[in-house]
């Protein structure tokens, strides 16, 4: 894995590659645990990284062997819940949920680099995010109901949507955890790769994906994920607007340029 520039002590740690970040959940003695800080911190980082036009692309990873992310911090969790509904929705849900939704409809792909243990809240993020490549190695569990409550960073929501209603509602209902390979074949994550690949096979997507129009990416990312929960017509018509979007930019020209030049486009987000 990639060596940070940051700090052991930040609980989200970001190294830039050319035009994409690696962010590292780093709390490997807790199994990467979404406790407040790492939660408010990886939010924190996205806006950062949206606003920095050199980077394309952002692979999420967890540090250490064994985790990606064990789910939510219980120990920090529990008196949220005690104070009752309010706080627990305030401070714990809600936080968790607009964390889910940033990644899943954040303007550049986030590829999910899942390196171990994707357990609650680490599968929620999974699920969020718009690619995801796994490790051998990975293991994904829908743990909440063994906590006595449903997943509530969206897991109860995506995960029906992205495997279909029957395999969802076995995992959050057993919370018994798939293998890579299962998880792959419901369609959950891309593909998996050989551990020791895990980090080369996220940065060679990454970079594939580098190389395309920004524009063009966001506006893929766009359609796909608001019309994919709509009648088919409204997702036409968004469609249909994310091309007339591109048509006056210089992305469009370059591309159709560089096509009938028979050479490379050189797209600059324009």
């Amino acid at each position: 894995m990639p060596k940070s520039a940051d700090t052991v002590s930040d609980a989200v740690l970001r190294q830039d590659d050319d035009r994409i970040a690696l962010l590292t959940l780093n709390r490997p003695d807790k199994l990467n645990a979404l406790n407040y800080d790492l939660i408010d911190r990886l939010s924190a980082h996205l806006d950062a990284i949206e606003a920095d036009d050199t980077i394309r692309v952002v692979i999420l990873t967890g540090a250490g062997e064994r985790a990606f992310s064990a789910g939510a911090d219980i120990a920090e969790f529990a008196p949220s819940v005690r104070k009752g509904a309010p706080a627990a929705l305030r401070e714990f849900v809600q936080r968790g949920q607009r964390l889910t939704a940033r990644i899943e409809t954040f303007p550049k792909p986030i590829i999910a680099a899942v390196n171990g243990l994707a357990y609650g809240g680490g599968s929620e993020i999974t699920e969020a995010a718009p690619l995801a490549i796994a490790s051998e190695r990975a293991e994904f569990c829908k743990a909440e109901i063994t906590l006595g409550f449903a997943p509530p960073f969206g897991g109860s929501q995506r995960l029906p949507r992205l495997i279909g209603r029957k395999r969802a509602l076995r995992m959050i209902l057993t919370a018994e955890p798939i293998s890579a390979w299962k998880a792959r074949d419901f369609g959950l994550i891309n593909e998996v790769v050989p551990h020791n690949k895990l980090y080369e096979e996220a940065f060679r997507l990454a970079r594939v994906i580098a190389e395309k129009s920004p524009l063009a990416v966001a506006a893929c990312l766009n359609s796909v994920t608001r019309g994919i929960n709509v009648p088919i017509d409204e997702g036409l018509a968004i469609e249909a607007n994310a091309f007339a979007r591109m048509v006056p930019t210089k992305d469009i020209e370059e591309g159709i340029t560089a096509w009938l030049d028979r050479r490379r486009p050189q797209f600059t987000g324009r």
